[in-house]
């Protein structure tokens, strides 16, 4: 362990977000003796961020626990050019109204985590389109695309793999990092920001803005990174079978994001517990030195503990005990995804492969055909053996619902209209 002072950069090595820093003592030094402005950047490319993006808005949070002041910058401006970072081809071109529908989306996220106001340490969330959108580009190809050299753009990851790869990385990507340096440098200039974030696939970006910032403004910027997320086997983490691990609720809900943490693998638990919970070291210590069945416990906390930060305390309450209902007391819970059906439909007979895809516990009719042949598909805990099988008003519980299950862990409730 390094001998850090200040809160923020011993809390943030104690619980494993620390990569790369570009100066560690002077970072340590700033937090230290006063209030640092440290900013993430987060573009508008989907309606939603996922899991991979917790560990940026987890070091935002710890940035404000420790007494400094975190900016939220909302890529309006970059997402209508793309990052190319960790890209095997070219982003699609979004328009301006897909990118002003996404990045009010995405603004709701953040206020589960941070704090916003007017206060010394309050977040601020700030658009980058607000002096992107402004530039002359030949007056900014003087003042700026001067001080950058097209060799070491070249050397960077990023674009190496695609020319490796004799994939095409067009004229508009490659301006991708000239925009994030400036916006490092307008964040100084306007607020005082003197640090910024991001998972590893940033550290060229991140450098770039600091030595943009040196040449134009005689200041010395710095840059921090965490590892990229992934799993314990070595996965990427943030996919499941259905798709990304969303955190806007309309996309994926409250339970199947309890669920996703609950499969957590072993090896991961007390990693987890300690980057996306805020549960004490020392509690986090005796929870993953469980073995065995014991370690499901610690996994069941993980899921409650992360869900309550996302989506509150009730939601994590509900998801647990709807979890609880389904797997150990063999009833439906109350927070398992529901799907109406129309009447006409059970009337007539309700084919059970499309019912299995519309539901999204299958990709396709092929896959649930293949899952029939294996016994992985349920109708109401019942293995269905024939994937002609209609399902009809005969199929309705107690509850006057059907439950579908694919495998142990995954189910919906469909519910006449």
């Amino acid at each position: 362990m390094s001998e850090f002072r200040s809160d923020f950069l011993k809390a943030l090595e104690a619980r494993g977000y620390i990569h790369q820093c570009t100066d560690p003592s002077a970072v340590d030094d700033l937090a230290a003796d006063g209030r640092i402005i440290a900013y993430i950047g987060f573009d508008c490319t989907a309606p939603s961020l996922h899991v991979g993006h917790l560990l940026g808005i987890m070091m935002l949070r710890k940035l404000q626990q420790a007494g400094h002041k975190p900016i939220v910058l909302i890529g309006g401006g970059t997402s209508k050019v793309g990052d190319p970072s960790g890209r095997d081809e070219s982003r699609k071109l979004l328009t301006e109204d897909d990118i002003e529908a996404n990045k009010a989306s995405l603004k709701e996220v953040f206020k589960s985590f941070l704090t916003f106001g007017d206060g010394n340490t309050d977040a601020m969330m700030i658009d980058n389109d607000e002096w992107l959108a402004k530039l002359h580009y030949v007056q900014f190809l003087r003042d700026y695309g001067r001080h950058f050299s097209v060799n070491r753009m070249l050397s960077f990851e990023s674009v190496k793999q695609r020319l490796d790869r004799e994939q095409p990385l067009s004229f508009i990507e490659f301006n991708y990092m000239v925009l994030q340096a400036y916006d490092f440098v307008e964040l100084y200039k306007r607020y005082g920001c003197q640090l910024q974030m991001g998972g590893s696939d940033q550290w060229g970006n991140i450098v770039n803005g600091i030595e943009l910032a040196r040449r134009t403004e005689g200041v010395e910027l710095y840059g921090l990174t965490t590892n990229l997320l992934t799993t314990a086997s070595g996965a990427k983490m943030g996919k499941t079978a259905k798709g990304a691990v969303w955190l806007n609720p309309d996309l994926l809900s409250p339970y199947d994001y309890w669920q996703f943490w609950r499969n957590t693998e072993d090896g991961d638990v007390g990693r987890f517990l300690r980057l996306f919970t805020e549960l004490s070291l020392d509690e986090i210590a005796k929870l993953e030195a469980l073995e065995g069945a014991s370690l499901n416990d610690a996994k069941k906390i993980l899921a409650t503990e992360a869900t309550a930060l996302l989506h509150g305390r009730q939601a994590a309450k509900e998801a647990a005990e709807t979890a609880l209902k389904t797997f150990e007391q063999g009833v439906a819970g109350d927070s398992l995804p529901r799907f109406p059906v129309p009447p006409a439909a059970l009337d007539e007979g309700y084919g059970v492969l499309t019912a299995f895809v519309e539901t999204g516990l299958v990709a396709s009719t092929s896959e649930a055909r293949r899952q029939i042949k294996g016994g992985g598909l349920k109708i109401n805990d019942a293995v269905v053996d024939d994937p002609k099988r209609l399902i009809t008003y005969d199929d309705l519980n107690a509850e006057g619902l059907i439950k579908l299950s694919f495998g142990k862990k995954r189910h919906a409730l469909l519910m006449p209209q």
